[in-house]
């Protein structure tokens, strides 16, 4: 049994989107993806103090993790949100989150809550 067999899809799929978030440069990309509100062509590297490559590359990590969708239109790759992953991300993600909270064995300093 493989490490990634002992984790269900869901894990995973959290964890592939979380990491892919874990860059200032992709939030800012996503961001900027959000407010135009269509897809873009090249003017992501207009908007960031990156290089075209570095830039490049956030975008591919975005686009493995399906949180962007690019399109070749002629000469250029054009991005846009992938509105479906966003979507059953926050669903996931709250879900996660609720389930966190709810099981919490250490709230207001319960009997099985460990301090340093």
């Amino acid at each position: 049994m493989t490490k990634e067999e002992k984790f269900s899809e869901n894990e995973i799929r959290l964890a592939v989107i979380a990491k892919a978030l874990a860059h200032p440069a992709r939030i800012q990309i996503i961001k900027f993806l959000a407010e135009s509100g269509e897809c873009m062509c090249g003017r992501i590297v207009d908007v960031l103090p990156l290089s075209q490559a570095t830039v490049s590359q956030h975008l591919r990590t975005l686009k493995n993790a399906g949180l962007i969708n690019g399109n070749i239109e002629g000469q250029r790759v054009c991005y846009c949100i992938n509105e479906n992953t966003f979507k059953l991300f926050e669903s996931e993600i709250n879900t996660f989150l609720e389930n966190i909270t709810r099981n919490n064995t250490c709230k207001n300093g319960g009997s099985k809550c460990q301090t340093g």
